[in-house]
């Protein structure tokens, strides 16, 4: 099997140091990186699969990092954020970054998270459960990792895809966050968590349903969400 590679971004060497020995254990080729400003040409240089970002680096922040290598990288982006730093945890989201840990970083966690993270990219070598999905006008093609909206293609980012497809496989069901959380990332739903709210409006955008009252992936109040099988 290909050894994925992950490039870590972290100024602070003693969290580095644990999180690269831990990884490379694991058979993970790991880069690391001090300083933001110099992290982004390597990054697009080297391609890694995974990309473990800091938010608070020298040199550049990693918001930033991660705006400037988002036009010229397509592997998984995992933010590293303190407790406190909700605010950042939300724009890192809605910038497109797949998915945050927050520190302190727990070897373990942040492990199960690159995993998730290469199952969505389609990395993890684990078959898809089913091809594709037609509804209406809406046409979902795994294996391609293609959507389509009455004959327009539709750009999502591969999390936004693998809810979409999450939600596509459970048409007609209601489906909590919990569910959604442990399917796509995971972990549990903790009450506080805002990943899934926020691609759910992201998705809902790019599907023409952001309305007031959305049609086609509705909230379902105390439940959770559920995709209209006949709305598209």
């Amino acid at each position: 099997m290909e050894q994925k590679h992950l490039f870590l971004v972290e100024d602070d060497q003693r969290l580095a140091d644990l999180v690269q020995e831990y990884m490379e254990k694991q058979g993970f080729l790991v880069s690391h990186e001090v300083r933001g400003d110099l992290a982004v040409d390597r990054i697009v240089k080297a391609q890694p699969d995974i990309v473990i970002l800091d938010l608070m680096l020298p040199g550049l922040d990693g918001l930033d990092v991660y705006k400037m290598i988002q036009p010229h990288f397509k592997g998984g982006v995992l933010m590293l954020t303190a407790r406190d730093d909700d605010i950042d945890q939300i724009l890192g989201l809605e910038l497109g970054a797949d998915d945050y840990v927050i520190k302190p970083v727990q070897p373990r966690v942040l492990l199960a998270r690159i995993h998730a993270l290469l199952r969505r990219y389609g990395l993890s070598h684990e078959p898809l459960t089913r091809q594709t999905f037609q509804f209406g006008n809406l046409y979902i093609n795994q294996a391609a990792r293609q959507v389509t909206l009455a004959n327009s293609e539709i750009d999502l980012s591969t999390n936004e895809f693998e809810l979409l497809c999450f939600l596509a496989n459970h048409a007609g069901k209601v489906i909590s966050r919990d569910q959604i959380l442990h399917a796509v990332r995971g972990i549990e739903y903790d009450g506080l968590d805002r990943w899934v709210d926020i691609r759910i409006s992201r998705l809902r955008k790019k599907l023409n349903d952001s309305s007031e009252h959305s049609k086609k992936i509705k909230t379902i109040w105390g439940k959770g969400y559920l995709f209209v099988k006949d709305a598209w």
